[in-house]
């Protein structure tokens, strides 16, 4: 069963919005910046794991550039003495941040894209 949950990083003023599987591992991410609701990250670890398979160098690097990372351990973090306070979220509300944070990220990476396609 998929769990969705947020997190605040006061360190970072970003909120963290997580589909966790049933192993606590997050197969989507997504940040979004508190000051100004800039998205940050909209990542999906299946879509990490294809890059990481094409056999393509570079190619999970680009990804990561583009669409920023997934968490690599189950969340929370075991025995984490900065462990965040974890907020159950609705699916229908993360459905909704992930397109739009997705449409945000495309849209800010797309000139550096057309641009590094015509060099």
């Amino acid at each position: 069963m998929l769990t969705y949950v947020r997190w605040y990083w006061p360190d970072e003023d970003r909120w963290n919005y997580d589909e966790l599987g049933t192993d606590r591992w997050a197969l989507r991410h997504v940040e979004l910046r508190a000051s100004d609701g800039v998205f940050m990250a909209a990542a999906s670890l299946a879509e990490v794991l294809i890059a990481r398979d094409s056999g393509t160098q570079g190619a999970v690097t680009e990804y990561e550039q583009r669409y920023g990372f997934v968490p690599e351990a189950p969340f929370p973090p075991p025995n984490s003495a900065l462990e965040p306070a974890l907020e159950s979220l609705p699916s229908e509300e993360f459905e909704r941040l992930w397109r739009d944070a997705r449409r945000q990220v495309e849209q800010q990476t797309a000139p550096d894209t057309l641009a590094r396609e015509e060099q």
